[in-house]
């Protein structure tokens, strides 16, 4: 049995995150260039959380100010490849 009260907290909780991710949306587009944004997308089919790590700390620096123009794809790359865990090498020696 659920309570009125709580359904309505649960609809506000995601309308809230809903006008957070349009929000999101719209401040991504405006400091990412096209080709950028459509490797973000791409990058969070395969990775999701590694695409929100880089979609947080491109925010980050939007809002401190630190942006001095939009992200190129090249520079995305470089944001991507930094933000990588590095691979680890496995050597196998066989006796």
């Amino acid at each position: 049995m659920s309570y009125p009260n709580q359904d309505d907290d649960n609809n506000a909780a995601q309308e809230k995150d809903s006008q957070l991710k349009a929000q999101k949306e719209i401040m991504l587009k405006q400091v990412l260039s096209g080709d950028a944004r459509l490797r973000l997308n791409n990058v969070r089919m395969v990775k999701p959380e590694l695409a929100d790590l880089v979609e947080n700390y491109i925010l980050n620096l939007s809002v401190q100010g630190k942006l001095p123009g939009q992200i190129s794809d090249d520079q995305l790359k470089q944001i991507l490849s930094s933000a990588q865990q590095p691979k680890r090498d496995f050597k196998i020696n066989r006796v």
